[in-house]
């Protein structure tokens, strides 16, 4: 190869450049179109996965470390701390496909979890106007978690 033929190489490869394909997105598809939640997600090759691992809530008062609230104030508590990891990451939350939500019975629900509590703040955080992706969910009734007082541990997968 001689000098002469490097420009035009260079605009071979900035051609190809500005005609590749571009990167496919993730898909997500819902039974129902109202719900926060997708009912698959499908991530393309060559995504990079990150994987959060369980995030359990912050105490209301750093010098009450045991009171953490309600189900509603653990899981915006939770789900505050996974944005701020994904933020870190230079990714949001509208990059989760996949979550799973363990919740602890309480005595207020005669032992039952309160995924209504959880359900209304999960849809301050996904398929709003703001921040219309959804991701996949599970939620699991747990014996307990790792304090008396704690109802909620959430893990997530978001794609990139």
């Amino acid at each position: 190869m001689t000098l002469k033929m490097l420009p035009a190489l260079a605009f071979a490869f900035s051609v190809a450049a500005s005609t590749a394909p571009a990167q496919a997105q993730v898909t997500r598809t819902k039974n129902n179109p109202e719900s926060p939640i997708a009912s698959t997600a499908t991530v393309p090759p060559g995504t990079t996965l990150h994987f959060i691992s369980g995030t359990t809530p912050s105490p209301l008062d750093p010098a009450k470390p045991e009171e953490l609230g309600d189900t509603r104030a653990q899981t915006l508590s939770v789900l505050t701390k996974i944005k701020a990891q994904l933020e870190a990451m230079g990714l949001g939350m509208g990059d989760v496909v996949k979550m799973t939500v363990f919740l602890v019975g309480v005595p207020e629900k005669e032992g039952k979890m309160d995924s209504a509590a959880m359900n209304e703040v999960f849809r301050t955080f996904f398929g709003t106007a703001e921040q219309p992706n959804s991701p996949t969910r599970s939620t699991i009734q747990v014996a307990a978690l790792g304090r008396p007082t704690m109802y909620v541990e959430i893990e997530a997968i978001a794609a990139k």
